[in-house]
């Protein structure tokens, strides 16, 4: 069987790589930026970058110079998101740990080594925290991301943990043998906690949703201040 990356645009991939060269920590860049991160030319990395403009997938940042994302992939991203069969099928029994607990509830699924979030009901607290949707956030010190490692299987764990686990408050836990030893008991116990592993002052529960396989396809989660 032929591989299917044979059958790539050329230009249609560099506009893609393009898109994904715009994150958290550069969500403005300038063509220069773009060209040196990708290798291109600055003159093809231009034209490719004024199409996308033009169709609003990237957009003019303030000073005029550098560009962001634009609308129009935050249009796809949630037409993605209002179409998924388990965000409908979960939002009932989300509004109703919201309503019992008065805690936010989250919905998240697992891609690439992260947590993304596909539904978020609210409380009535005037105190926000956590995700909101469209928003990643890594697995190994979010509740939600560490049930979902959990119920991997071995090799998938491997690859997810074999990256360097970075320290985002004292208690983030960044032995991997320390997140293995947890995680088995996460797997034991059926749900999954995080004690101001990645924001201080944020503790979460995450307990697992599974297919007809008994496989883990998601999370509900629910964090809340320690002094809640």
């Amino acid at each position: 069987m032929k591989d299917p990356n044979g059958y790539n645009v050329r230009a249609v991939e560099r506009a893609l790589q393009i898109l994904n060269c715009f994150d958290d920590e550069h969500p403005e860049q300038g063509v220069s930026e773009v060209a040196q991160a990708m290798g291109l030319h600055k003159a093809t990395t231009h034209r490719i970058m004024t199409t996308l403009l033009n169709y609003g997938y990237l957009e003019r940042a303030v000073d005029g110079q550098k560009y962001r994302l634009g609308l129009c992939v935050a249009e796809l991203g949630y037409k993605v998101i209002r179409r998924l069969e388990l965000r409908r099928e979960a939002l009932p029994y989300m509004t109703q740990l919201v309503q019992r607990f008065d805690e936010r509830c989250d919905l998240s699924v697992f891609d690439q080594s992260s947590v993304f979030y596909v539904g978020v009901v609210r409380s009535h607290h005037a105190l926000t925290v956590a995700a909101t949707v469209g928003q990643r956030l890594p697995a190994y010190c979010t509740a939600s991301g560490k049930i979902m490692l959990a119920f991997l299987s071995p090799e998938q764990r491997e690859a997810c943990l074999s990256q360097p686990l970075v320290r985002f408050t004292e208690k983030t836990i960044t032995s991997r043998a320390g997140l293995e030893q947890q995680l088995e008991g996460f797997r034991q116990q059926g749900y999954a906690f995080d004690d101001e592993e990645y924001e201080a002052g944020i503790r979460a529960v995450a307990a697992p949703i599974l297919n007809q396989d008994g496989k883990v396809i998601a999370a509900i989660g629910m964090p809340g201040p320690t002094g809640g």
